[in-house]
């Protein structure tokens, strides 16, 4: 793989985000994205799983719909504009990174974390798996989301005020990669870039599709993953 030189990615994320945090991001209400989060809470239901926490949590968008769903919510973002429009809205926001989250080990039963760990480095991401596995109680399971590419790490051609957004672009098979090295994958599903707001970042310079996935957390019977 190759990359961009290592930069503090998270403080240009939070100043681009603190920016965005007045737009309401009706990407996270996408029908596809609707359509995954209604099966991961059925799930959750299934399993009598009561709370979930959120990495990236931006503005709260979909944090709101979890609490409908009667689930106990938590959420951190780097955007501190984010998390206090989260708090508006009746949410348990903070800023946090996902380097380092403020939380005991095993704490939440379910992970929730959509188009985030793609602004995340190769250098940092197992750190930032390990801290959701950390967090998460034993079997637990860990939703994330992902736009593509071809494993390359490039800043957003489509922003147009400094900094630009970062983005790890990450092929499917080393998506199972990294995560397959933090616990099971059991559930792993794409669809393809549409047009308006189910189009990706990258202002239609990029091929690429959405990535969905459940990483199952190591149980005391679960075999180390090789």
């Amino acid at each position: 793989m190759h990359g961009l030189p290592e930069a503090d990615h998270e403080a240009d994320l939070a100043v681009f985000y603190d920016r965005q945090a007045p737009v309401r991001n009706t990407r996270s209400l996408t029908p596809h994205r609707v359509e995954c989060r209604e099966w991961f809470v059925r799930l959750l239901k299934d399993e009598q799983r009561h709370s979930v926490f959120e990495l990236g949590c931006g503005t709260g968008v979909e944090g709101v719909e979890f609490v409908r769903a009667g689930l106990h919510y938590t959420g951190v973002d780097l955007s501190s504009e984010s998390v206090h429009v989260a708090r508006s809205a009746g949410l348990d926001a903070t800023v946090a990174s996902g380097r380092q989250l403020p939380f005991p080990d095993s704490v939440f039963s379910a992970v929730w974390t959509m188009s985030t760990l793609l602004h995340v480095p190769n250098s940092r991401i197992h750190d930032v798996v390990g801290e959701l596995v950390r967090v998460s109680a034993a079997g637990a399971p860990i939703a994330v989301g992902l736009w593509s590419g071809e494993d390359v790490e490039v800043h957003n051609p489509e922003d147009l005020e400094e900094p630009r957004r970062f983005f790890s672009r990450r092929s499917d098979d080393t998506v199972r990669r990294i995560f397959g090295e933090h616990g099971v994958i059991e559930h792993f599903r794409t669809w393809p870039e549409g047009v308006g707001l189910e189009s990706g970042p990258g202002a239609g310079n990029w091929t690429q599709h959405y990535q969905f996935l459940i990483l199952r957390t190591p149980t005391p019977s679960t075999p180390t993953p090789n």
